[in-house]
């Protein structure tokens, strides 16, 4: 449980990203895999009353997802996702090929200790309870709370860019007031197995004609070649657009991973890709991004701020916190 490096490996925390709550289609809402930390109602008071509800979860019953070719099958387990050692490098290459199996097992045995735990503790009856009224207060209302700070605190932006954002969101914000003030615009090739999107929005009354075209796939195709980019489906989304005034903006919105690799390579494929497309080059670019920076970052391992910083102000961009942001000033 305190294991650094099995965190910074992701074999416990990309299965839970991936099965912990998951979008379903045809009406059934969402389904939660059996654990502590999450919205599953079930009993949870003994090992094998949790092991059996588990075991049937993440093996046995297909759920009804929305994939890039529609609705599809799938059982949980076949939702897990290969951990990457570009994204993910303390990983190693024999765990890489075997990231799968180890995740489940990982996840499993994470999953274990927490059910372990909270019955050592507490008896199941009062736990249980509790969270059942933390749920009730916090999980269940994430997305009304967020749509309401959107609608009450940024109602008045232009351009607001979102990240890691899920489908079942995208869906509900179309559907609130803000669908009827903001055009609301995900990424084409959508990640439906991470749910884990960027998104665009942009408002009605200054942008009238909506997104232009999107340009996502150019910018992924000005990665540098024999380069392996970290970044994965959904974490980019660049569209052009033109506001009331016919000014020309390229619009992106990019969600870094944990060590911030991504986030230099990705700034230079937006700009490159502007620069090599003609009807680009008069745009303004305006780009929100979870750039995932540090302070003080492990050098070769993680992305350091200020370096950062000069890295984009000799491409002539510059931040909303100024050339060279304070980088003891944390935003996240």
């Amino acid at each position: 449980m305190k294991d650094p490096l099995l965190g910074s490996k992701r074999l416990a925390s990309m299965p839970d990203r991936i099965t912990n709550t998951i979008n379903v289609e045809g009406g059934e809402g969402q389904v939660y895999r059996p654990t502590v930390i999450n919205m599953y109602a079930g009993d949870l008071s003994t090992l094998d009353k949790w092991w059996a509800a588990w075991e049937s979860f993440m093996f046995d019953g297909k759920l009804k997802i929305k994939g890039t070719e529609g609705v599809e099958e799938k059982i949980p387990y076949e939702m897990l996702q290969p951990i990457k050692k570009a994204k993910y490098p303390d990983i190693t290459e024999q765990e890489e090929k075997d990231s799968l199996p180890l995740q489940t097992m990982c996840g499993a045995i994470f999953d274990a200790i927490l059910v372990h735990m909270m019955n050592t503790n507490s008896p199941p009856d009062v736990w249980q309870g509790l969270k059942t009224t933390m749920v009730e207060n916090l999980n269940k209302q994430k997305v009304p709370h967020t749509l309401a700070i959107l609608e009450n605190t940024y109602s008045d932006s232009d351009i607001i860019t979102l990240q890691e954002v899920s489908s079942s969101f995208i869906d509900q914000a179309r559907a609130s007031k803000l669908g009827k003030t903001f055009h609301i615009i995900a990424p084409m090739n959508l990640d439906a197995v991470r749910d884990q999107n960027s998104v665009i929005f942009l408002k009605k009354e200054s942008f009238p004609k909506g997104a232009g075209v999107e340009i996502t796939s150019l910018v992924e195709n000005s990665f540098p070649e024999g380069v392996t980019v970290p970044v994965a489906k959904g974490d980019i989304l660049a569209i052009t657009a033109t506001n009331k005034f016919d000014v020309q903006f390229v619009v992106a919105s990019f969600h870094g991973d944990t060590n911030g690799l991504a986030t230099k390579p990705v700034v230079d494929a937006v700009v490159k890709a502007m620069a090599s497309d003609s009807a680009l080059k008069g745009h303004r670019l305006v780009f929100g991004m979870d750039a995932n920076t540090y302070e003080k970052a492990k050098p070769g391992k993680q992305q350091d701020v200020l370096d950062y910083a000069k890295h984009y102000n000799t491409l002539g961009l510059t931040s909303c916190w100024g050339d060279m942001p304070n980088p003891s000033n944390y935003t996240t």
